[in-house]
């Protein structure tokens, strides 16, 4: 919100500097971002009139103009503007002077640009004639008069007096970050509010009173609401012998330092009280609103409008719609239509100060990519209470101008009057908060300053707020006003009484020394957004009926791209894998480790679950499945799990059958690892081998066991023996192992695979799986016949279950 300072000194007077005002308004609790000063780095730029218009000798679209600067003789000026004139009051720079720029291409400067006396095709010109942008004016803000071609003025300046001096240009603009629960703060009434309570001054309201009123609003228009739940109020007013000309300098220069274009006095006005109160309005021509009336309804789905702007726009069956008897003038809280608009020629119009649903407007000015000042405003929330006021002030503003004629009354539709809220609020539970020891007298001296009436008696404080005070709802809220008023700077600094220890939980200690590991492997820590696309579940090949698809929806996304929240973390790096491959980046190891989210399909209105996943994806020339794999083993060993199985898988989509496994400790399900599917791949533009593991870290934290059991050395010796299993090719390794040390009896120490082998001296259809068996006792040396004997059980338990037969090594 731009607050230029002296027009904030219509309504409480600001006493001390810019910089010290700054401070305060700090301090009570207004964020502020930036303060610029208009007619900064002009030097030497005079109002001028010019004497004398001559054609160049040399040049067809320069002419020569001698300019009354205030000084005994007029300067000699060569000018290519085309809209010049003699008499025309201009500003000009002269020799020597410095303006903002840009000029002749040149940017704008932070010192300003000089300007020195020259030669224009052999003819000297001893300055310049200037436009509104070389004096510093943004595009945006330049008055649709004077857009083109040099800044002509008006009569009354005197001529040679310092321009930005004449203009009362010298303004101090205060950028102040507005957040969304202080709509109330969106208004120059609304900051003169809080400075009037931060620097305990009174605030002066705006002259609302028309003096000369004549006719009835209501023999003009009727006005009927067909949504009342998307249109709280709407207050109609009638201004008739209408003459549309240029704004007075005075309301165009507060429009220009607020950051907008004036345009002509009638949407000069309804935008200067817009800024003013904070409540949108519109005027439209009452000659092209049909049958006299205005009906608030929505638009019919598919309706094409065309606005103010001239783009047509295609409409849905949820926007909100102005319309006269027979069609639509204007889209709701955004923008009005270009059948409707204020002409040169326009007598009568209506101006409109309505008050529309912030979410309804959002929807609408989202799903149009149509955003104005307007729909910001009614987006956050407003005060119903505003329009009747706003909309006296309008035709205040043109019975002062002399741009109409006001007619009495208005007609206002307002079935259910918004009431402001009162709550009991404790003078013990304020102090107690923030420290300090504040009278009662105090704090209603601090409330009331804030226009809140307070009654009651004792320890309570009966509060009544303004209605624009929508953010009040609260003991706490109260709380904060007490609080950011009497200076949070003033507030006490004080230590906790109980002593705590500073110490990591169970689980943060787990996911550090996680994070740590995978460092330690290679790997690079990334994060992504936790909304995703419904879509992204699709690229990744899982089920319909999968429980991935179980999406927490968003209410108000920003797009399809961040509708819901993530399931799973494999499509978010499969992403950022692909990025990395398309950038040409050779080899990559990467983890996430993140919340994800599912909806409760059972109770739609219970909390969705949130857990947390570890995510590991590898591609690269030295990558495989079983690097991959080690790298799990090993995190897993680290959070002191052992013993893991993997499980072959082949129906999940998102991975290569056959190259897929389920990681499973006991009877629980740890994650799932493997080669990315190709077609998968393919989506993210990865053209090599990828893979992924997914671990479901909240299940790894349950089983992780990392405390130390210390055993004495072996006092007896091992003896071991290998193995080599010819066994079915779809026999997993796992299944084996399993086999073995199920019937190895408590002297079987521990198995290792350490070779799988294929080839001509192994049958089609087979493989050979081979095991070292180690073998301990703890009661004394084993004997060859206690080995043997527990040996050939094994063997024998592998025979029967798997048909595996011995293979000589």
């Amino acid at each position: 919100m731009l607050v230029p300072v002296e027009w904030l000194k219509d309504y409480t007077d600001v006493k001390v500097s810019v910089d010290e005002f700054c401070d305060r308004m700090i301090m009570s609790g207004s964020n502020l971002e930036t303060v610029e000063y208009f007619g900064e780095n002009t030097e030497k730029v005079v109002v001028g009139r010019i004497a004398k218009i001559e054609k160049h000798p040399d040049a067809d679209k320069l002419v020569i103009c001698q300019v009354e600067v205030g000084q005994e003789n007029p300067v000699q000026i060569v000018t290519g503007a085309p809209n010049v004139f003699e008499g025309a009051v201009v500003p000009v720079a002269l020799d020597g002077s410095t303006i903002p720029g840009p000029i002749h291409g040149q940017p704008k400067q932070a010192e300003g640009v000089k300007i020195k006396k020259g030669k224009l095709r052999g003819v000297e010109s001893f300055g310049m004639l200037c436009s509104a942008s070389e004096l510093g004016l943004e595009d945006k803000v330049i008055p649709v008069a004077h857009k083109e071609g040099i800044w002509i003025l008006g009569e009354g300046y005197t001529i040679g007096q310092e321009f930005t001096e004449a203009l009362g240009m010298k303004i101090a603009v205060v950028d102040f970050e507005i957040t969304p629960n202080r709509p109330d703060c969106l208004s120059m009434i609304g900051m003169a509010r809080e400075a009037a309570a931060t620097f305990k001054e009174e605030l002066r309201y705006p002259d609302i009173i028309c003096v000369n009123e004549q006719g009835n609003a209501a023999d003009y228009i009727q006005v009927e609401v067909k949504q009342p739940e998307l249109c709280k109020r709407y207050a109609a007013r009638i201004i008739t012998d209408v003459k549309i000309e240029q704004s007075p300098w005075w309301l165009q220069k507060r429009l220009i330092a607020a950051g907008m274009r004036p345009i002509n006095n009638i949407v000069d006005i309804t935008n200067f009280v817009m800024l003013e109160y904070g409540q949108p309005l519109h005027a439209f021509d009452i000659r092209n609103v049909e049958d006299n009336k205005i009906v608030v309804d929505t638009a019919e789905d598919g309706e094409v409008f065309t606005t103010l702007d001239g783009t047509e726009r295609k409409l849905t069956k949820d926007m909100l719609l102005i319309k006269d008897g027979k069609k639509s003038v204007a889209i709701a809280g955004v923008m009005g239509g270009l059948n409707s608009e204020i002409q040169p020629d326009t007598v009568t119009i209506l101006i409109e100060a309505a008050n529309f649903n912030g979410d309804s407007i959002r929807t609408t000015s989202k799903k149009l990519s149509l955003r104005t000042e307007a729909s910001a405003r009614f987006e956050k929330g407003i005060d119903p209470n505003l329009c009747q006021a706003a909309a006296d002030r309008v035709c205040r503003l043109v019975e002062i101008l002399g741009a109409g004629t006001v007619c009495k009354g208005s007609v206002d539709v307002y079935p259910a009057p918004v009431q402001a809220k009162t709550l009991d609020v404790r003078v013990d539970r304020i102090n107690q908060v923030l420290g300090i020891q504040l009278s009662r007298e105090e704090m209603v001296h601090i409330l009331e300053g804030l226009e809140m009436k307070v009654a009651g008696a004792g320890n309570i404080l009966t509060v009544t707020p303004p209605t624009v005070r929508q953010d009040l709802e609260i003991e706490e809220d109260y709380v904060e006003e007490i609080a950011r008023m009497y200076g949070y700077d003033k507030l006490p600094v004080t230590l906790p009484k109980n002593n705590t220890e500073a110490c990591k939980s169970k689980e943060r200690t787990l996911k550090d020394l996680a994070r740590d590991t995978m460092c330690g492997l290679g790997a690079n820590e990334i994060q992504t957004y936790s909304f995703c696309s419904p879509k992204s579940v699709d690229n990744v090949r899982i089920d319909e009926d999968s429980w991935e698809r179980s999406f927490v929806r968003l209410l108000n996304p920003l797009g399809e791209e961040t509708s819901v929240m993530r399931t799973i973390l494999t499509p978010n790096m499969l992403e950022v894998l692909g990025t990395n491959y398309r950038r040409n980046i050779e080899n990559v190891r990467a983890f996430e480790l993140g919340n994800t989210f599912m909806a409760n399909e059972v109770d739609p209105h219970q909390l969705p679950e949130e857990s947390d996943s570890m995510c590991i994806g590898v591609y690269g020339k030295e990558e495989s499945f079983y690097t991959l794999k080690g790298m799990v083993v090993e995190l897993l060993n680290v959070l002191g799990i052992t013993d893991v199985n993997f499980t072959s898988e082949s129906e999940y989509g998102v991975y290569h059958p056959g190259r897929c496994a389920r990681i499973q400790l006991e009877d629980m399900e740890l994650g799932i690892m493997g080669e990315v599917h190709p077609d998968v791949t393919e989506k993210y533009g990865i053209a090599t081998r990828c893979y992924v593991c997914e671990l479901f870290f909240d299940n790894v934290l349950t089983k992780s066991d990392r405390e130390v059991v210390y055993e004495p050395l072996p006092k007896y010796p091992s003896t071991s023996r290998d193995i080599a299993l010819l066994v079915d090719e779809k026999v997993a390794v796992g299944q084996i192992q399993n086999i073995i040390r199920s019937n190895g009896g408590k002297i079987l120490e521990k198995v290792e695979l350490f070779d799988v082998y294929r080839g001509k001296q192994v049958a089609e259809g087979k493989k050979s799986a081979a095991f070292n068996l180690t073998y301990r006792s703890e009661e004394g040396t084993l004997t060859e016949e206690q080995v043997a004997k527990v040996h050939h059980k094994v063997l024998e338990a592998l025979k029967d279950q798997l048909d595996a037969v011995l293979r000589e090594m």
